[in-house]
Order: structure tokens, then sequence, then C-alpha cells
């Protein structure tokens, strides 16, 4: 298996977990909590930084927003000019912020379990060192061979 197919299947394991320990605790998608925690994180941030960090296009993560905003999770304010519109969350978000907070610190408890704190820091360190190897011009270069 792959570099690229490990990291997928982690990350659908970690998705189902988290899924199964909010399940009845409420009835926010998975993604809209995701959503939440990146801007309370981050805010005040933009629409297309949302979707960016959460890999979806621009129209899903229109709609994503709007229905935080109608539900009143996050607010639209004002950014440097006119055209940008920087999204914070409410107070409201509050509940559901501590829900999506306690069912990750769940996960990463669940894998502390089976890890030293000395394989604990090798991962980070890996998985930092790889994300940033993806983060940089490298990852703009085409396939070569393909086409």
């Amino acid at each position: 298996m792959s570099l690229a197919e490990q990291v997928g299947s982690l990350r659908r394991a970690i998705l189902r977990v988290i899924n199964r320990r909010l399940n009845g605790r409420t009835s926010r998608p998975f993604q809209q909590l995701l959503a939440l925690k990146i801007v309370a994180k981050n805010a005040p941030l933009n629409q297309s930084e949302l979707a960016d960090r959460l890999l979806i296009d621009a129209p899903a993560t229109s709609r994503l927003v709007e229905r935080l905003v109608d539900d009143g999770l996050v607010a639209r304010c004002a950014g440097e000019d006119r055209r940008c519109v920087k999204l914070q969350v409410t107070e409201q978000a509050g509940p559901e912020l501590e829900l999506i907070a306690a069912a990750t610190l769940s996960v990463d408890e669940d894998v502390r379990r089976h890890l030293s704190e000395e394989e604990l820091r090798e991962l980070n360190r890996l998985l930092d060192k790889a994300l940033a190897a993806l983060s940089g011009a490298e990852a703009e270069r085409p396939l070569s061979g393909v086409g």
C-alpha cells in the first residue's frame, strides 16, 4: 500500500470513529462541525480559506457556510475591503465545538494507548515533515511519464 493510500485509510478510520462517537449527540453533519472548529481556531478567515482547509470546492463551502449562518453558529463580518467577508463563530457554536473537541480528543487518547511518547513525537514530526513537503512547490509538479 502506498503512503498516500495508508494516510487516506487512516483518515477514513479516524472519521468513522469520530462519527460513531458523535452519533446521537448532535444532528449536525461532521463536515459542519469540522468547519466550525476550523473557523474557531483560525478566525477571522474567509470562505476560500475555509474551502482550502476542508478540501471542498467554493459552491459546497458557500452552502455549508450559509447553513451555519442560518443556524446562528457562524457570523459574516466585514473584511479588509467590501469585497472580502470574514467568518467568525458565535457563542451559540460553543456546545457543538465542545462535542467535536471531545470526539477528537478521545481518538487521540485511543492512539496514545498504542504508541509510546517517543513514537508519538516521531509520528508528529514525520507527519509535519510530509505536510510541509506536500505544501511546497514540489506538489505542483506534474506526473512524469503520464499522458
